[in-house]
């Protein structure tokens, strides 16, 4: 499975962005209210700076405390930012993941971010894709 068909599985209007000055007590508001794990930091809403996570803000809670919270975005987000394309593999976008122990990658074409995708939704794609491939092969043990 694809990158692309991922995002046509979900709603991709769900970039929440927050531009670079947005204080991390604000971020975490957006967070809570949106029910969501990351926002990408973005100054126009379509090329990304960094991404803040949760795990980012409690990271630094549990390192300075919580007068993290007034700092700004820009100076707690990832700002080396691992990306992938429409056309990148499911299983590729897994591995990185894994490999780099983070759970949300923005989805970029050329220098636009046109989508995000969670580690959730590569799961829930593959998940999807192993029970096709069952019900095609038991189809085809038992003759159907």
């Amino acid at each position: 499975m694809l990158v692309h068909q991922i995002l046509n599985a979900k709603d991709i209007g769900d970039i929440f962005t927050v531009p670079p000055s947005t204080s991390v007590a604000e971020a975490v508001e957006e967070l809570s209210a949106r029910r969501i794990g990351a926002l990408i930091v973005s100054e126009d809403g379509s090329a990304p700076l960094g991404i803040l996570s949760e795990r980012d803000i409690v990271r630094e809670i549990g390192r300075r405390g919580a007068g993290v919270l007034s700092d700004t975005v820009s100076a707690m987000m990832t700002s080396d930012l691992v990306t992938c394309a429409g056309q990148d593999s499911a299983d590729d976008v897994m591995k990185k993941m894994t490999a780099g122990r983070f759970r949300h990658m923005p989805v970029m074409e050329g220098e636009r971010m046109i989508g995000l995708i969670s580690i959730g939704d590569v799961v829930k794609a593959r998940l999807s894709e192993l029970a096709m491939e069952k019900d095609a092969l038991e189809g085809m043990i038992k003759g159907f």
